[in-house]
């Protein structure tokens, strides 16, 4: 691996942030500081945290990074469907699709770097 931007993880989770906040400029005004907030920091955590992870010396540091932004991925889910049903945003099957593509990478990255 020559750096964190060539793993497809780390490019589809940036699409995904794209996403997030597209999706969340359309949430109430009121919610600037509350779910608007909170949604768009676990997208970004995603990428951010494949990036750091993947800059660590060690494969054990990078495994660490990669399960914080499974945490994240884990995170933008749950806000998801408390916006779906606070009727902020419809259901977003191709935003689910996506979560869960990344969700799968992170963890085949993951038993790679284990092995």
């Amino acid at each position: 691996m020559k750096s964190h931007k060539d793993l497809t993880v780390y490019k589809t989770s940036i699409d995904l942030v794209i996403d997030i906040y597209n999706i969340s400029k359309r949430f109430p005004e009121v919610e600037k500081f509350g779910l608007i907030s909170q949604i768009r920091r676990a997208a970004v955590s995603v990428p951010s945290n494949i990036a750091e992870g993947a800059a660590r010396n060690s494969k054990k540091e990078f495994i660490r990074f990669l399960y914080i932004s499974l945490g994240s991925v884990a995170e933008i889910e749950t806000q998801l469907e408390i916006a779906s049903k606070l009727d902020f945003m419809e259901k977003a099957p191709d935003i689910e699709e996506k979560i869960i593509y990344i969700r799968r990478m992170i963890l085949k990255l993951i038993q790679s770097l284990k092995k």
